[in-house]
């Protein structure tokens, strides 16, 4: 379209245009005074009417001619016309030669399955693990849909200021998510959900960083992908038979119910985690009580969980990491819990009293 200041269009006469995307004319309370019979608003829009029929007419002008290259008569003609449209892609220096990539878009919940097709060209241009983590960064602010990051693989790393729905990292194939709160949310969403149910079901590798709560089923059937979140609903690590999950707060019924493979590490400062477990394949220890390896993998995943989402809750449990290591428990299935008191050292206050 033209330069609207070059037609006398002022900036008030495009703000006005825009608040009829507002959708509150009819209430009286226009906020740039516009559609209002109250002076104070009114006094706000320094616009004319004619203006804003000036603009309207050079849209339309706008239109006919766009029509017109198309050889269209009107917008009707249009409609279904999806031989038309052309795909505007900025992903080409990646696909196609490999060039290390960070795109930036705006995402909505209607936006289903994020990252499956580019891991889909991935998979055929590079292969599922030449990649290194990150060499295609796409970067989202707002709700993701559902499914974001399903069946992504290696080389993908997907970050969304936001939130997003269910089935995040279903079927994860070595892609990176990392789902937070805008920062100026950050406070104040601390045990907020951030994402919906059964996220990571069925992931075989691939890391989920998540700075809020996760809804229920959380990493049902995970069989390789390492995830931190901070706090879960129902089912958690339901089947789970591989991979890791730190779960930075409370958790619902039923956790670990079926779980043959893998570990869990749950932050449970209230003691109430024997409340809601499944005991009937799983057992769980104080971490404290466990071998250096484990404390040391449980330490190192909170501190790349806060790294990569500027978690307040994560970054705090660190800060405070003695009294942190109390409060953290490992669950592991029963058969990984003999083998795991089998080789554990013997604890070093015995150990002192023997010498």
């Amino acid at each position: 379209m033209l330069g609207a200041e070059e037609y006398g269009i002022g900036t008030a006469s495009l703000v006005a245009m825009g608040c009829i995307m507002v959708r509150q004319c009819h209430s009286n309370t226009c906020p740039v005074g516009v559609c209002t019979q109250d002076e104070a608003l009114r006094a706000r829009f320094s616009g004319s009417p004619d203006k804003v029929v000036n603009l309207m007419s050079f849209i339309a002008e706008d239109v006919r001619e766009i029509l017109a290259s198309l050889g269209l008569k009107s917008l009707d003609e249009a409609i279904g016309r999806t031989d038309l449209l052309k795909q505007v892609s900025r992903g080409a220096p990646f696909f196609e030669r490999g060039e290390k990539m960070q795109l930036e878009y705006g995402v909505q919940n209607t936006m289903r399955a994020i990252g499956a097709r580019s891991s889909s060209r991935i998979t055929r241009k590079f292969g599922m693990q030449s990649l290194p983590e990150g060499r295609l960064h796409i970067r989202l602010e707002g709700s993701a849909g559902q499914s974001l990051g399903a069946f992504s693989v290696q080389g993908l790393l997907l970050e969304v200021l936001g939130d997003a729905n269910d089935y995040v990292g279903k079927g994860l194939s070595g892609a990176t998510i990392v789902v937070t709160p805008r920062p100026r949310d950050r406070r104040s969403a601390i045990g907020d959900a951030i994402i919906g149910n059964t996220c990571l079901y069925g992931a075989t590798a691939g890391k989920l960083f998540a700075a809020g709560t996760a809804g229920v089923r959380f990493a049902v059937r995970n069989s390789g992908a390492k995830a931190v979140v901070e706090g879960c609903g129902a089912n958690g690590c339901e089947y789970m038979t591989n991979g890791r999950a730190v779960i930075l707060g409370p958790v619902g019924d039923n956790f670990g119910a079926g779980m043959t493979g893998g570990a869990a590490y749950v932050w449970d400062p209230s003691g109430r985690f024997d409340q809601v477990v499944n005991p009937d394949s799983i057992d769980w220890y104080p971490l404290a009580e466990m071998a250096d390896e484990h404390v040391g993998e449980a330490k190192a995943m909170i501190e790349e969980h806060a790294r990569r989402t500027g978690s307040l809750r994560g970054r705090e449990l660190l800060d405070n990491w003695e009294a942190t290591l109390g409060q953290m428990l490992m669950i592991v299935p029963k058969e990984v819990a003999a083998m795991l008191l089998a080789r554990k050292p013997a604890p070093k206050k015995k150990q002192a009293e023997r010498a």
